[in-house]
């Protein structure tokens, strides 16, 4: 019978092992907030964590152990990034509203053939960044070199509405935001076919300062009385899918900004509209009713554990007798 030796290595060896109570410390190390500790810092590097973990355990871990530990549970308490929790009271039955829109459906009834929903918002102070030395193209090895200082040429604002169903979009420039400017990009859209002679066209805004409220309502009911407005909740951009339009201008169109002129900016911007609108493509939303539904339970079961007062949870949503219109129609 042969005998086989096994050979481990000194390293291995010399390896203390970690019991599960010492990768909860390391993991909840990681993952308390900074501002509840004493330490004078924003964020927890690796070496800040192997410090503190050191203490609770009292035996020395390394860097790279801890490194080990945090990542096969993916955590990465150095990263962060900007959140604005709901804090409308009627978030729920808003944002069911416009799930609704997006599945086809208006107050549990399907959209007709001849009804449209668009999703607008601005797009503000799009500048005109003119480079103090000319850009130099990439080449073998080096990417895109942008001189960073730069003149300002001034700032445009930008006005669109997304065809949700159809997947087109409609643009314009303008100098200032305001009633006025919103009501040229509704012109814009609701004279020309199909919107002109559909039976209805909903408007899915935010509550900013150019269609706050219902006087915003009114006007756009008195102008064009197939066209019906529809808010979102406060603090609830997310749900207007025009504003995944403007993340892909920005980092298609807007990236490095390096625009001889104001004019510039705005010629762009329409030219990858019309790109855009050559072969137009409606986003894919999954986001429905019952994920609404679960992440107002989450949301509400941190509120009334804070102490605060629950938002109101949006209705089960209506069976319909009839199919909804297919989105990517």
């Amino acid at each position: 019978m042969a005998i086989f030796h096994l050979t481990i290595s000194r390293a291995v060896a010399a390896s203390p092992a970690f019991p599960p109570f010492e990768h909860a410390s390391v993991k909840a190390t990681a993952c308390e907030l900074v501002s509840h500790t004493k330490q004078p810092l924003s964020r927890q590097s690796t070496a800040d964590i192997t410090r503190r973990v050191n203490d609770v355990i009292h035996r020395p871990i390394s860097a790279s152990s801890v490194w080990r530990i945090l990542r096969r549970d993916a955590l990465q308490p150095w990263r962060y990034r900007y959140w604005i929790f709901p804090r409308d009271a009627h978030f729920g039955p808003k944002a069911a509203a416009i799930l609704d829109l997006y599945a086809g459906i208006w107050q549990g009834q399907p959209l007709g053939d001849n009804d449209f929903v668009l999703s607008s918002d601005e797009k503000t102070s799009i500048q005109a960044r003119i480079r103090c030395h000319p850009s130099v193209a990439p080449t073998p090895g080096a990417p895109l070199r942008i001189e960073p200082e730069y003149q300002r040429g001034g700032a445009v604002q930008y006005l669109a509405a997304w065809d949700v169903l159809r997947g087109v979009v409609f643009g314009r420039c303008e100098a200032k935001t305001g009633i006025a400017s919103f009501g040229r990009l509704v012109d814009q859209v609701m004279q020309q076919a199909p919107y002109c002679r559909a039976d209805r066209v909903f408007w899915i805004v935010d509550n900013g300062s150019s269609h706050r409220g219902q006087r915003a309502i009114k006007r756009l009911e008195t102008r064009y009385p197939n066209a019906i407005m529809v808010h979102t909740p406060v603090h609830a951009s997310w749900l207007n899918q025009i504003d995944i339009y403007f993340s892909i201008m920005q980092r298609k169109v807007l990236t490095p900004n390096d625009f001889g002129s104001l004019a510039a900016v705005a010629e762009r911007l329409e030219s990858f509209a019309q790109l855009h609108n050559a072969h137009p493509k409606p986003f894919n939303w999954k986001f429905d009713r019952q994920q609404l539904r679960d992440y107002m339970t989450r949301l509400n079961k941190r509120r009334v554990e804070r102490g605060e007062e629950p938002l109101e949870m949006a209705e089960r949503s209506i069976e319909t007798t009839e199919q909804p219109v297919d989105m990517a129609a």
